[in-house]
């Protein structure tokens, strides 16, 4: 029906922490088997995997990242795109490490996942936002991009769409998924993953005052 990852940095207990009781959480309700995957980070050498794509990596430099991990952030949910894309079967859940589930995903099996499609499942986890205007799939409206990269739902074809046009103005992940982008963007309301984050790996100070998670505990690692 789809599968499932939770970008994990291996090496980094935390992480692994976390990215276990993201599983945990999803296993509760009812996405059994979520697979770790291992995250990129500045070791890899992220501005040449982007190079290498066929990415620039002048987009990634802003006042809120370090730029080679938020590279790094975006070229591990661009190697799970690429994944996505090759398989060209069923739709993938993708999370980052510090998501859990809140609840069950009801409506999203019952999808049809032809034309592309890419579905947030996350509330937003900073800054302000629009609450959806009815329950259920909708449009992306929270944001004009997506609220966070921290839970959504992918096929193939978008993940094509995402590759290509990520060759013309990539950018920090949940920014780059934006409406003025791609027509395909969506969101599920009520949510059924949030962010439970206590700390960042890619974010300055400055880009964390506006999460909903920040507070005097938060750590920037």
């Amino acid at each position: 029906m789809f599968k499932a990852y939770v970008i994990t940095i291996m090496n980094n207990e935390k992480s692994l922490q976390v990215a276990k009781r993201c599983t945990k959480s999803a296993a509760y309700y009812g996405i059994e088997d979520v697979e770790l995957f291992k995250a990129t980070t500045p070791k890899d050498k992220p501005i040449k995997m982007l190079k290498d794509r066929g990415i620039e990596p002048a987009g990634f430099t802003e006042v809120y990242s370090r730029p080679e991990r938020c590279m790094s952030g975006f070229l591990s949910h661009h190697r799970l795109w690429e994944q996505c894309a090759e398989e060209n079967d069923e739709p993938y859940i993708i999370f980052e490490h510090d998501a859990i589930m809140t609840g069950q995903l009801g409506i999203m099996p019952r999808m049809h996942w032809d034309a592309p499609v890419l579905v947030s499942i996350g509330a937003p986890s900073y800054g302000k936002f629009h609450t959806p205007s009815k329950l259920g799939l909708n449009k992306l409206v929270s944001k004009q991009y997506l609220p966070g990269a921290h839970a959504y739902m992918i096929n193939s074809s978008a993940a094509k769409a995402l590759i290509t046009r990520a060759k013309i103005d990539a950018c920090p992940t949940d920014v780059f998924i934006h409406n003025n982008r791609f027509d395909f963007l969506h969101e599920l309301y009520p949510y059924v993953a949030e962010a439970k984050d206590s700390f960042t790996t890619i974010q300055k100070e400055q880009g964390c005052l506006a999460k909903h998670g920040y507070g005097e505990a938060y750590e920037i690692i």
